[in-house]
């Protein structure tokens, strides 16, 4: 969609830009703010609401180029987690009532207790309304193989432990589902001999087809598979010492964006390269990547700034900084977010900044902007992720009256996308829910086995970056 500068938004930014909007810290933040906040989650949510089937469960994603949204036929763990977490979300914070929570949050879980599973996991892709295992991909007819992805299967729990904290009387049905998805299967422990091949992390994947693995690991410690390694670590399917295994960065002699900077220390028994990179003279701890949501996405519901505040909480707030710096000095596109998300013009790409990314691929901004990054930012970066989203409104109408922002916006061709996806919107609603309501999404990930085995960890992690 050709959408070129200046629009007159119907959203409401550009109304609070003129009125001199801006964010603040929750205990200073002005009505108008606040009004402004809400009105992006109501409407967020029904764009959330309008991806849902009649089973229950979130699809992929909603093309909203016509009429009235099309909801796509596909949906995996991921989109159905953010359904899940955006419904107790829009409770939360009164946008629909307690009873209303708890039916489709019941319409969820019983849609999810009948998809097909295997190793005590879900398959990447259903049908989002029959719940049938997926075979061929509905949009061009391609083959699809049955896959449990570790990382997707991670949201889908997140969800599920949100869910059963939000309606206590689900909890035994979740935990019945739970029983079996056990973290230790996609866990290669740790051999000093074999480290490259036994390096005490977990696989991206499994093959059902042909009972085979992904050739990689997840090694990158700042990637959004850590939400996985905390859950093992917290229910006691993986043993603590992995959150070590995992790299700060990778060691100066292995290839990546930068050589870095860094000391070896021994931790808990476990001898790691502490490491960093060094952005623009800040110290951050780079991604794999360079996107917004593999830093952030995680600290949406397990407080690592606040349980860890000189290394977690730090890191955090460099790392937006160098985003909002790369797309407003170094890139001079005038706004900022990148984060893996539809192309504008069709398609999906992943969007990011090359030089906090490990990879020696990279991802690149390519002047794309994504408003979801915006609200992974938020609860960090009040201010200035406010005055991103309302400008990005005003000058491309990013933002679909009733339905809350397109998906992403090309700042140098004026294109924005005529999709949302159902992990781009959970991820604003759960941004937005941090901001209006702290902590309201994070309670499932504050006691048990998060504040028994997995904050001790956190507490002991330096950075070496103060």
């Amino acid at each position: 969609m050709k959408r070129r500068t200046i629009l007159t938004a119907g959203a409401g930014a550009s109304a609070a830009l003129a009125l001199g909007v801006t964010a603040t810290p929750a205990s200073a933040r002005s009505r108008a703010t606040t009004s402004l906040l809400h009105r992006w989650f109501r409407d967020t949510y029904a764009s959330i609401e309008a991806m849902h089937s009649e089973l229950g469960l979130a699809a992929d994603k909603i093309d909203v180029s016509g009429a009235k949204p099309k909801r796509s036929v596909q949906t995996s763990p991921t989109n159905i987690g953010c359904g899940i977490w955006s419904t107790v979300a829009a409770a939360g914070l009164g946008v629909i009532s307690q009873a209303t929570m708890r039916k489709r949050l019941a319409g969820t879980v019983s849609a999810v207790e009948k998809l097909e599973r295997a190793k005590g996991f879900w398959l990447n892709w259903y049908d989002a309304g029959t719940g049938k295992v997926l075979t061929k991909w509905p949009e061009t007819g391609d083959e699809v193989r049955p896959f449990l992805s570790s990382v997707d299967n991670a949201w889908l729990i997140t969800g599920l432990r949100i869910a059963a904290q939000a309606d206590p009387s689900l909890a035994p049905r979740v935990k019945s589902l739970l029983k079996d998805a056990d973290w230790s299967f996609y866990f290669t422990p740790y051999d000093e001999s074999d480290p490259a091949q036994h390096p005490g992390q977990i696989k991206g994947g499994y093959w059902t087809d042909d009972d085979t693995f992904t050739g990689h690991w997840y090694g990158a410690l700042n990637t959004e598979p850590r939400m996985a390694s905390y859950l093992g670590i917290a229910d006691g399917s993986l043993p603590g010492e992995h959150y070590w295994r995992t790299f700060r960065t990778m060691v100066p002699e292995n290839e990546q964006e930068q050589v870095p900077e860094g000391e070896y220390v021994t931790v808990d028994g476990v001898r790691l390269w502490r490491g960093h990179y060094t952005y623009r003279g800040r110290k951050l701890i780079p991604t794999w990547g360079g996107s917004m949501f593999e830093a952030l996405m995680v600290p949406l519901f397990v407080p690592e700034g606040e349980w860890a505040p000189n290394a977690w909480g730090v890191t955090h707030k460099r790392y937006i900084r160098s985003q909002i710096e790369h797309g407003l000095e170094e890139e001079k596109y005038g706004y900022w977010g990148f984060s893996p998300a539809n192309i504008p013009a069709g398609g999906y790409s992943e969007y990011g900044v090359d030089e906090i990314g490990m990879t020696v691929d990279g991802y690149f901004s390519k002047g794309v902007v994504t408003p979801h990054a915006s609200f992974l930012a938020m609860q960090f970066e009040p201010a200035a992720s406010v005055a991103n989203l309302v400008k990005i409104d005003r000058d491309f109408g990013a933002y679909h009256d009733g339905l809350g922002f397109r998906d992403s916006v090309d700042v140098k061709e004026g294109t924005v996308s005529d999709f949302m996806l159902a992990l781009d919107q959970g991820m604003v609603a759960a941004g937005l829910a941090q901001v209006l309501s702290p902590g309201l999404l994070q309670g499932a990930f504050r006691s048990g086995g998060f504040a028994r085995n997995v904050r001790p960890l956190l507490a002991k992690e330096d950075f070496g970056i103060v």
